[in-house]
């Protein structure tokens, strides 16, 4: 039997979604609608369908229904939105699904790319929830917004000085910029990259996109402090590559 699909290991899945998660940062990062990515947020999807379910991408999902099966061989149908508000399944081949999965990509400037899970429960109580159209199951996609809590309510874990700024990082990830103890009202991305401009860090990741504010805030931190300590070496009488003092 001819199959379309190879079997992929765990450790291949989890690699192909880090690299598939990679590919969709860059585009969008170079200015690419996330609507015109929908191949790729699907492949994203069933990679991570795969990996969560320790799973098999199916082998002709148009034909089958289903996109995943799992590790306890449940059929699962996968989708992928990015700002859709509803997900169609084909009523024809939705017998032969067991469990469904609807995922969004978020885009966000601070935190980057992630997945996130929107539903996940069995065929039979999805159906429930969906709606007839046609020849289509079609599941309504709302628009819940949980109320975050505060960064600064979690520990600080990292921080750095710059001019008369503090640069701190919090447990979250999250990046603040504060003056004088107080968290400033500014777009800390904005802010941030003239920083780094001037301090040497680079603003694009190993990938060739550009950094996402938390990863470029830890990076500024870093250097920061690295050249802090490097500044307080000099002042101690340390000479490059030696813990002694020199002579002066």
């Amino acid at each position: 039997m001819k199959t379309n699909r190879p079997t992929l290991t765990q450790v291949q899945i989890i690699q192909s979604l880090a690299e598939a998660l990679s590919w969709f940062e860059k585009e969008i990062s170079w200015g690419v609608s996330p609507g015109e990515l929908n191949h790729l947020t699907g492949r994203i999807g069933e990679l991570y369908a795969a990996m969560i379910t320790r799973g098999q991408m199916a082998l002709d999902t148009n034909q089958r229904g289903y996109d995943v099966v799992s590790a306890s061989n449940e059929r699962i149908s996968v989708k992928t939105v990015t700002t859709s508000n509803h997900v169609a399944f084909n009523q024809n081949t939705f017998h032969h699904v067991d469990r469904i999965m609807v995922l969004r990509m978020n885009i966000d400037e601070e935190k980057g790319v992630s997945v996130e899970e929107l539903l996940d429960i069995s065929a039979e109580d999805a159906q429930r929830l969906m709606r007839p159209q046609g020849s289509q199951l079609i599941y309504p996609i709302a628009r819940g917004f949980r109320e975050e809590r505060p960064a600064e309510d979690l520990e600080i874990i990292a921080k750095a000085h710059y001019a008369d700024l503090e640069i701190v990082q919090y447990e979250s990830g999250a990046i603040r910029i504060r003056r004088d103890g107080k968290a400033q009202p500014v777009v800390v991305k904005e802010k941030l990259r003239p920083i780094a401009t001037e301090i040497g860090v680079d603003l694009f990741n190993s990938k060739g996109g550009l950094k996402n504010t938390q990863a470029l805030g830890a990076d500024i931190i870093r250097a920061l402090n690295a050249r802090e300590g490097a500044d307080m070496g000099d002042d101690f009488g340390f000479s490059e590559g030696d813990c002694r003092p020199t002579d002066r």
